[in-house]
């Protein structure tokens, strides 16, 4: 079940060489549903929210999901995943990922610093082992040009310009987590008529993510996204591929 919720908060998109929206973000919950489908299984197997805050010239987001009774006897998740980005270009300022998994306890905490193009990530990670003891370690990540992380990249996702990012471009940024860097490269396939779970037909834009290491490593299986049209960019729709069938993630509501 971990993988589910890894993907989910994988969800990732940046902004490089496209333009933001000048609009702000009004407080918002957005409600999502996790399933499993592997054959003619197609279960709801966690459920997820991502919120977001206006606090003075920041946001302060989060994104909490957890399993339902049926996949805790397999693998329980309660994680959430707490930021702050800048109101006036969304930059991070912090990102904390706080993880119930399995029995197993971690937090990672990354603290950003920027000079010009370049980025720094001070993270600290905290991991209890079996005996209850809790240990502590840090790193620091660098990268230059566009850099997020597993929550913050949700609100540069829907500033984007789609109409710049047609006809089979690519464009790439970073994100990172607490302990590794990884390159994102996002490829549109236009727009296409998706239904929801209450039936309904939207119209949204279909994208691909695809995660390296290295340069050129694959470190994930691709994610296929479909983000709404309207001036509300909201993701609506997420597919990615598990070893034995698939995770999808449905937007339920606000």
């Amino acid at each position: 079940m971990r993988k589910f919720f890894t993907l989910f908060a994988g969800l990732t998109f940046l902004l490089f060489s496209m333009s933001l929206s000048a609009k702000g973000f009004a407080d918002e919950n957005l409600h999502y549903v996790i399933t499993y489908k592997w054959g003619l299984i197609h279960k709801d197997a966690g459920d997820a929210t991502l919120s977001l805050r206006n606090n003075g010239k920041d946001y302060n987001i989060m994104l909490a999901a957890r399993t339902k009774p049926w996949a805790d006897r397999f693998y329980q998740v309660r994680d959430t995943l707490l930021g702050k980005i800048r109101m006036n270009d969304l930059r991070p300022l912090s990102y904390t990922k706080i993880a119930h998994e399995k029995g197993k306890y971690g937090k990672d905490v990354i603290k950003y610093s920027y000079s010009g193009s370049n980025v720094k990530g001070h993270c600290t990670r905290f991991r209890k082992n079996k005996e209850g003891n809790i240990s502590e370690s840090e790193k620091t990540l660098q990268a230059t040009g566009p850099v997020y992380d597993m929550l913050s990249v949700f609100y540069y996702l829907r500033l984007i310009n789609y109409d710049d990012l047609q006809n089979g471009k690519t464009v790439k940024a970073t994100v990172f987590s607490g302990s590794k860097a990884e390159t994102i490269t996002i490829k549109s396939l236009g727009k296409e008529t998706i239904s929801l779970r209450d039936k309904t037909k939207r119209e949204a834009y279909h994208i691909r993510f695809n995660f390296t290491t290295g340069g050129k490593k694959k470190s994930s299986e691709d994610i296929d996204s479909w983000i709404s049209t309207d001036p509300m960019h909201i993701p609506l729709y997420l597919v990615g591929q598990l070893p034995v069938g698939q995770v999808r993630v449905y937007f339920t509501g606000n």
